[in-house]
C-alpha cells in the first residue's frame, strides 16, 4: 500500500512540477510579482520529487511515509490549480480593469504566500519525522513474494488434507520420529518469512526424544553463493563433536584430500539429523541432496526456509502439509513431508501439488496424452533424464483431471514448437498472460515431459529473482546445466584435491560465462520463468551467443511486449487466456465436489449461484481454484453460495482463505512503472462491464495532466502508448466488442477482480470517489475524480455534503441527469464526461462558461442537446469537443477562440441511419414530428424540458429538415476553423453548404485524423485540393448519401497523403479511385454501401495492397449475391488478418477458395437472417491462419403475421413459435460454421452473440 501511494504520489508531484517549470507558468508569477515564491515552490516540489523516488526506491513499509505523502499530493495539486487559475486570472482582465487588476494582483500575492507557508510546513514534516529509512525493506519483499507464491501453490488447500489424513494436528518431533529406514526430509515454511521458524526447529532439534535416536546431529546455515567445502567442513565438524574429544583432537591430522572420504562415511553409515538453515534456492537443495542418496538408517533433514516453493520441492514427490502453529491469522507455520505407505495410497491425489510449479492451485498441469508416456514404455527413458533439478515427475496415475482444464491446445502448440525447433521460429517459446492463468504451472509441466528428455542433452528450469543479479543468475544456469554424471562428491573432491577445477561457487563472472558457453555446446533446454523487463532478457541473451537450432529456451511473462521482444516476432509466441465458461464451470464443480458435477442435477438452486461466483472470477483458474476449494469445506446448499456472491468482493479482502487471489493480482499493479499506476487507478471510474472507448481514455488521461508532450511526441500519442502498455501488462483486456484497429483494439474493459483492486487503491489513495448506492464519505480527504453511479438516488443536500466540489478535477455521469450535479463550486473542473446520460439538455450546460480550467468535454449519445451555449467560447484550456450521436447541427461561431483544441467528434454513427430516411415520405415523417415537438410542453408535462430546448430543437431541425439540408453523418463548423493550429481530430464535419469550411481544412496542415460529410460534385474539385494539401494525414472518412453519392468525386486526388494508414468510403463509388494503390501504408479500408459493380476487379485491386491488415465491407459495399476470394495466386491479400463483413443483405453465398487469405485470423460476420435470405459461408477450413470467426446474426420475425392476430393469446403463441424458429434456425447456422471451423487443423474458435 505504501508502494502505491508512493507511485501516486511521484505521479502527482511530477505534474505539478512539469507545469510550474513550464515557460508560461514562469511569465505569469514574474507577471505577478510572485516570481520568488513561485521559485521557492519549484524548487521544493523538485527536492520533494527526488525524495519520493528514493522512497519508491527504499520500499519503505512506513504508514507514517504514506500519510506524509498523501499530503505532499494534496499540496501539488493544489499548487497546480492555483498555479494555473492565477494564469486564468491575469488573462481574463481587460486593460481597461487597471484597478481591477492590481485588487487580483494583490489577492494572487496573498494566496501565494499561504501556498509557500503550506509548501514550507510539509516539507519541514519530513525533516521532523524522518521519514525514509532503509531497514525492512527486503524483509517486506520476501514476505510479499513468499506469500504470492503459497497462494499460487495452494499452500492451505493441502494443509487442510495433511490434517484431515492425520485426524489431528502433528509435531515437528512426531515428524523427525516416525518410523521408517529411508532417508526422510521434513520443510518449514513460515507466512511471514523466518519469524518463529528456528524457535520451532530448536525445540525440536534439542528435544532429549530426538536426541536419543541420533547417532550424529548437525545444524548448517546455507551461505549465500553456496559453497560446497565449508557446507562439508561444517557438517564433519559437527559430526566429530558428537563422537566425543579423542576425534575432535584427530582433527589437525585430517588432510584436506581425505575430508570428503569422511563426509561419505558418516552420511552413508551413521543414522544423523541435519538442520539446513536459511536454504533459499531449489538449485542447491539439488547439490545437497545428491551426498545423501545412500543412506538407508532412518536418517532425517530438516530445511528451513523463507521460500514455499523451496519447501515444497525438498518435501519429495508425495508429500502432504501440516500446519505446525498459528502465530496469527495471517501468520502460519508449517511443515512439508513425504506421505507415508498408507496415506501415498489414499483418495487424496498428491499430483495436486507434487511440483514446484506444474501443481499450483492454478491446477493446469499438462494433459497426459501428450507430455506423460505410460510408464511401462518410458521406464528406460527415466533413466535418461538430464539434469531435471531433482524435481519429480507427475506420472500419468497421479495427474488430476481438472489439472487438463482448458489448456490441451496450449500444451499441443508449445510441444509442437518445440518438435519444430529447426524452423523459421527461432530458438525463443514466450507464454505470456497475467497473473493466475498457470503459465509456470504450464511450462514446468512440460519441462518435466519424459518425451522431452531425450531430445536435449541438458536442461534447466530457473525462476528470475528480482531485482536481478546476473552473477547468481548465470551460477544457477551452470549448476542446472552441469553433468549428471559429475557426482557432488567428486566435484568436492577436486577442488580440495590438486586443484585441477574451480568451484562454481567461487567462479567469477567471467569464468562463469565461459563455463556456460562450455555447456552450451550441447543441445539444452532453458526454461526462464517470470521475466520482468526487455533489458532483463538483453543480458540474459547476450549469454547465448550463439545458440544452434539444437537448443530452446522457453521464457515465462505477463508482458505481451516482453513476450513479443524476447521472440524477435509473433511466431513463438504462445498466449494464455482466460477459461471459457463451460472450462471455468467444470474446474469449479471439480474443486468443489472432488470431481465433475453436473450440478442441475446435484442441486438445481446452485447454478445460478455458481454463475455468478464465475462471473466474478472471470475465467481465472487461481480464482476458480481458491474459491471451489473455500466451497468444497462450506455446506453446499443455495444459502451459504447466495451469501458468498452478496459479498464477495469483500470476502476476498478480509478473508484470509481468499484474500491469496487479492495478493498474486496485486503484484501486476505493484509491477506497474509509478506513472502507469494513476491511470490504472483512474479505471475505477467506470461501472463494472462497462466498455472503455480507447480514444475517450486517451482524451481524459491527456486532460488530467498523465501526460506531456515529449519533443515531437504529442501528449495524446504518450497517453495512447500508455494504453497500449496497460494491454501488454494484462491489467486492461480487449471487449468482446472491440474489434482489430490500427492500434490493435479500440475499446477495453476491467477484469471483475482487477477492478476490485482499482476502486480499492483509488478509495485509499483519495482518487476516485464513486457516488452510488450505499456508499459513504470518504474518511481520507477530498477525492479528484467524481463518478456519479445510475443506482445513486441522492438528493442535492447528500451530493453537497459528501463531495468536497471545489477539489473536483472530474465529473462522470453514468445514468440521468440532474441539474445539481454541475456546481459553481467545480472551479478546477478539468474533465466533463456526460456520455449518454439521460435527459441532459440545452439549458443544462448555461452555466459550462464559467469552468474555465475545463480541457475535455463529452456530450455524445445525448439526444436532447440540440445547441451548445456561445459561453463554450470562455474555455481557452479547452482540448476535447466530443458531441458525437447529439442532435447538434452546427458548433456554435465561438469554438474558433478555443486555440488549444486539439480533438472535435461531431455527426451520426452510420450505422444508425438507413438511406430509407431520405425518401419523400421519411422526410414528411419527420417534419411531422418536428411539429409535434414544438406543442409538446403545452400538451404533457416533460421533466427537465423547457421551452427554449424545444425551440432550440424546432427553429435549428425543422427548417433544415424543410430545406433538405440536414445530413445525418455530419455538423458544420463556423468559418475561421482555420486558426484552430493545435487542431489534429477533426470528425465529422459536413462540408455540403459551400467550399469556405473546405479553404479552412486545407489550411489546417497539423490535422491527422479527418471525417467528412457532404462531399459532391459541386465541391469535390475544392476536396480533392484540401486532402492533397494535408501531408500528415493518417485517417480520412468520407461520407454522402444519394443516388450519386461520392461517384467521381475522388478522382482529382492526384497526390494523396503518404502517410494515410486508414480509410473509410461510404457512398456509391462503382470504382476505386486509382490513388488508393499508391498508398504504401494503408492497413485499414471500410467501404459502405460504395456499390462496387465489377466484384472480381474489385477484389484484386483490394488484393493488391501491400500493407492491408483490416478490410471491412458492410452494406451493398460489393454489387452481387456471391463473393469468392479466389487462391492467392490470383489475389494475395498477404497481409490481411481481419474481414469484416456487416449488414451484407443482399450476400447469400461467402467463398473462401484454397490457398485465399493466407494471414487471416479473424473474421466477423453481422447479419439478420430469414428462411427467405439465408446465407452460405464455404472453405473456412482452408484458412491456414484463422483464429476466430465472430458471428453476430438475428433471426427476423415475422411481424407482419404476429401483428395480424387479433387474439392476445394466440399472438403470444404465435411469438412464442416465432422466437423457438428463430433459435433453431440461429443454432443451425452456428453449427454450420463449426462444422468447418472443426475440419481446420488450426482449430480456430467460434464466438456467437
Amino acid at each position: 500500500m505504501e508502494l502505491m501511494a508512493l507511485s501516486v504520489g511521484k505521479s502527482v508531484v511530477s505534474e505539478a512540477l512539469g507545469y510550474a517549470k513550464s515557460a508560461f507558468a514562469e511569465e505569469v508569477a514574474l507577471q505577478l510579482g510572485i516570481h520568488r515564491d513561485h521559485a521557492f515552490i519549484k524548487d521544493e516540489l523538485e527536492t520533494m520529487q527526488s525524495f519520493l523516488m528514493e522512497a519508491h526506491e527504499e520500499r519503505d513499509d512506513n504508514k507514517i511515509v504514506k500519510t506524509w505523502v498523501r499530503q505532499v499530493s494534496d499540496m501539488a495539486y493544489d499548487v497546480e490549480d492555483n498555479l494555473q487559475d492565477f494564469a486564468f486570472r491575469l488573462v481574463n482582465i481587460p486593460w481597461w480593469k487597471f484597478p481591477c487588476k492590481l485588487l487580483e494582483q494583490h489577492r494572487v500575492a496573498k494566496q501565494m504566500k499561504d501556498l509557500r507557508a503550506r509548501v514550507e510546513d510539509v516539507s519541514q514534516r519530513n525533516v521532523r519525522y524522518r521519514l525514509i529509512k532503509g531497514s525492512g525493506s527486503k524483509a517486506a519483499v520476501a514476505k510479499h513474494s513468499s506469500i504470492i507464491s503459497a497462494a499460487i501453490l495452494g499452500v492451505d488447500d493441502y494443509a487442510r488434507r495433511g490434517t484431515k489424513q492425520e485426524n489431528q494436528r502433528v509435531g515437528l518431533v512426531q515428524l523427525i520420529n516416525k518410523e521408517g529406514d529411508n532417508l526422510k526430509v521434513i520443510a518449514v515454511w513460515g507466512t511471514s518469512g523466518d519469524i518463529g521458524q528456528m524457535s520451532i526447529v530448536r525445540e525440536a532439534y534439542e528435544s532429549p526424544e530426538v536426541q536419543s535416536q541420533f547417532s550424529a546431529k548437525a545444524w548448517v546455515r546455507v551461505t549465500h553463493p553456496f559453497s560446497p567445502e565449508s557446507f562439508v567442513q561444517s557438517l564433519v565438524n559437527q559430526f566429530r563433536e558428537a563422537e566425543g574429544v579423542d576425534d575432535l583432537l584427530e582433527e589437525k591430522k585430517t588432510e584436506q584430500g581425505l575430508l570428503a572420504r569422511e563426509f561419505r562415511r558418516y552420511v552413508n553409515d551413521k543414522r544423523f539429523l541435519i538442520v539446513l538453515n536459511g536454504l533459499s534456492t531449489i538449485e542447491e537443495w539439488d547439490r545437497i541432496a545428491k551426498c545423501f542418496r545412500k543412506n538407508k538408517k532412518g536418517s532425517r533433514i530438516v530445511v528451513s526456509t523463507t521460500e514455499v516453493e523451496v519447501a515444497i520441492l525438498c518435501a519429495g514427490q508425495t508429500r502432504q502439509a501440516s500446519e505446525l502453529k498459528r502465530l496469527s491469522a495471517d501468520q502460519i507455520i508449517y511443515a512439508f513431508y513425504e506421505k507415508g505407505p498408507q496415506a501415498a495410497n489414499d483418495s487424496v491425489n498428491p499430483a495436486s501439488s507434487s511440483n514446484a510449479v506444474s501443481t499450483s492451485t492454478n491446477d493446469l498441469a499438462v494433459d497426459t496424452s501428450e507430455i506423460v508416456d505410460d510408464q511401462s514404455k518410458d521406464e528406460d527413458e527415466n533413466q535418461i533424464t538430464g539434469n531435471s533439478l531433482s524435481r519429480a515427475r507427475p506420472s500419468a496415475d497421479v495427474l488430476e483431471e481438472s489439472e487438463l482444464t482448458g489448456r490441451k491446445k496450449e500444451i499441443t502448440e508449445i510441444i509442437k514448437l518445440i518438435s519444430n525447433r529447426d524452423s523459421q521460429h527461432g530458438q525463443v517459446i514466450s507464454v505470456w498472460g497475467m497473473g493466475g492463468l498457470g503459465k509456470t504451472t504450464l511450462v514446468h509441466g512440460i519441462y518435466q515431459s519424459p518425451k522431452l528428455s531425450g531430445k536435449f542433452e541438458k536442461r534447466v528450469f530457473v525462476t528470475i529473482m528480482h531485482p536481478l543479479n546476473p552473477t547468481d543468475l548465470l551460477r544457477t544456469l551452470i549448476e542446472g546445466l552441469h553433468e549428471e554424471s559429475e557426482s557432488f562428491e567428486e566435484e568436492i573432491m577436486l577442488s580440495y584435491g590438486h586443484g585441477t577445477k574451480a568451484s562454481v561457487a567461487t567462479m567469477g563472472f567471467i569464468d562463469l560465462t565461459e563455463q556456460l558457453l562450455r555447456l552450451l555446446e550441447m543441445s539444452c533446454l532453458i526454461v526462464l520463468d517470470d521475466l520482468s523487463s526487455a533489458t532483463e532478457w538483453d543480458m540474459i541473451r547476450s549469454w547465448f551467443p550463439q545458440m544452434g537450432n539444437k537448443s530452446q529456451i522457453i521464457v515465462t511473462t505477463r508482458e505481451e511486449k516482453i513476450a513479443k521482444y524476447c521472440c524477435s516476432g509473433e511466431d513463438g509466441m504462445v498466449g494464455l487466456k482466460v477459461l471459457e465458461e463451460e472450462e471455468a464451470l467444470n474446474l469449479f464443480s471439480q474443486k468443489v465436489f472432488g470431481k465433475a458435477t453436473d450440478l442441475v442435477e446435484y442441486n438445481g438452486g446452485l447454478i445460478e449461484e455458481a454463475k455468478q461466483i464465475l462471473k466474478k472470477c472471470g475465467g481465472l483458474p487461481l480464482a476458480i481454484v481458491i474459491i471451489g476449494g473455500f466451497l468444497k469445506n462450506q455446506p453446499k446448499v443455495t444459502s451459504e453460495w447466495r451469501k458468498l456472491n452478496d459479498n464477495i468482493s469483500a470476502e476476498l479482502e478480509i478473508n484470509p482463505e481468499l484474500g491469496m487471489i487479492r495478493t498474486v493480482l496485486e503484484k501486476s499493479y505493484d509491477g506497474l512503472p509509478y506513472h502507469l499506476k494513476p491511470c490504472f487507478l483512474y479505471l475505477s471510474i467506470f461501472p463494472e462491464d462497462y466498455i472503455i472507448s480507447r480514444r475517450r481514455l486517451v482524451r481524459r488521461w491527456t486532460a488530467e495532466g498523465y501526460s506531456i508532450k515529449i519533443r515531437d511526441k504529442s501528449a495524446s500519442d504518450i497517453a495512447d502508448g500508455y494504453f497500449t502498455e496497460l494491454k501488454s501488462r494484462n491489467m486492461i483486456l480487449p471487449s468482446q466488442q472491440s474489434v482489430h484497429s490500427r492500434k490493435s483494439i479500440d475499446s477495453c474493459k476491467l477484469h471483475d477482480l482487477i477492478r476490485d483492486i482499482a476502486i480499492s487503491k483509488s478509495m485509499e489513495e483519495n482518487l476516485v470517489f464513486r457516488l452510488e448506492e450505499g456508499c459513504s464519505l470518504s474518511t481520507h480527504g477530498a477525492s479528484r475524480h467524481l463518478s456519479i453511479s445510475n443506482n445513486w438516488k441522492g438528493d442535492q443536500n447528500e451530493f453537497e455534503s459528501m463531495v468536497e466540489l471545489s477539489r473536483i478535477r472530474s465529473l462522470t455521469v453514468f445514468g440521468k441527469w440532474r441539474p445539481f450535479f454541475i456546481s459553481k463550486k467545480m472551479r478546477f473542473l478539468r474533465v466533463l464526461d456526460l456520455e449518454g446520460t439521460r435527459g441532459l439538455v440545452d439549458h443544462h450546460l448555461d452555466n459550462i462558461g464559467k469552468l474555465l480550467h475545463l480541457k475535455y468535454l463529452s456530450v455524445r449519445e445525448c439526444t436532447g442537446i440540440v445547441l451548445l451555449p456561445n459561453s463554450l467560447g470562455n474555455l481557452r484550456q479547452l482540448q476535447t469537443l466530443d458531441v458525437r450521436n447529439t442532435s447538434i447541427l452546427a458548433l456554435p461561431k465561438t469554438i474558433i477562440k478555443l486555440r488549444k483544441l486539439q480533438y472535435i467528434h461531431a455527426g451520426r454513427k452510420p450505422d444508425h441511419i438507413r438511406e430509407k430516411w431520405t425518401s419523400l415520405t421519411m422526410r414528411l415523417l419527420k417534419r411531422l414530428y418536428f411539429g409535434l415537438c414544438l406543442c409538446a410542453p403545452r400538451l404533457i408535462p416533460i421533466n427537465g424540458i423547457n421551452r427554449r430546448d424545444v425551440c432550440n430543437m424546432t427553429c435549428r431541425l425543422f427548417p433544415c429538415s424543410m430545406m433538405d439540408l440536414y445530413d445525418p453523418f455530419g455538423a458544420t463548423v463556423p468559418s475561421g476553423t482555420r486558426k484552430l493550429k493545435d487542431l489534429h481530430t477533426l470528425r465529422s464535419v459536413n462540408v455540403g453548404r459551400g467550399v469556405s469550411i473546405i479553404q479552412d481544412i486545407k489550411m489546417l496542415t497539423g490535422l491527422r485524423k479527418l471525417g467528412v460529410a457532404g462531399v459532391n460534385k459541386k465541391n469535390s474539385a475544392a476536396f480533392c485540393s484540401a486532402i492533397c494539401n494535408l501531408s500528415s494525414l493518417e485517417s480520412l472518412s468520407v461520407r454522402s448519401t444519394g443516388k450519386a453519392g461520392l461517384h467521381g468525386c475522388l478522382d482529382g486526388i492526384s497526390r494523396p497523403p503518404k502517410n494515410l494508414q486508414s480509410l473509410k468510403l461510404g457512398g456509391n463509388l462503382e470504382t476505386l479511385p486509382e490513388w488508393i494503390k499508391k498508398l504504401e501504408h494503408l492497413v485499414k479500408l471500410n467501404l459502405w454501401n460504395t456499390r462496387l459493380s465489377d466484384q472480381k476487379a474489385a477484389l484484386e485491386f483490394l488484393g493488391n495492397l501491400p500493407k492491408l491488415d483490416i478490410l471491412g465491407l458492410l452494406g451493398l459495399s460489393i454489387v452481387g449475391e456471391e463473393v469468392c476470394f479466389p487462391p492467392q495466386t490470383e489475389i494475395s491479400f498477404r497481409s490481411l488478418r481481419v474481414l469484416k463483413l456487416a449488414k451484407i443483405w443482399h450476400i447469400k453465398s461467402v467463398m473462401f477458395e484454397k490457398g485465399a487469405m493466407p494471414k487471416l485470423e479473424q473474421l466477423q460476420v453481422t447479419r439478420f437472417i430469414d428462411p427467405t435470405n439465408e446465407i452460405v459461408f464455404s472453405g473456412l477450413e482452408f484458412l491456414p491462419s484463422i483464429k476466430e470467426v465472430h458471428l453476430s446474426v438475428g433471426y427476423r420475425l415475422d411481424w407482419v403475421k404476429i401483428r395480424k392476430t387479433r387474439d392476445s393469446k394466440t399472438r403470444e403463441k404465435i411469438l412464442e413459435e416465432e422466437k423457438q424458429k428463430a433459435s433453431r434456425s440461429e443454432g443451425e447456422f452456428q453449427k454450420k460454421i463449426q462444422d468447418q471451423l472443426a475440419r481446420n487443423p488450426k482449430e480456430p474458435l467460434l464466438k456467437a452473440k
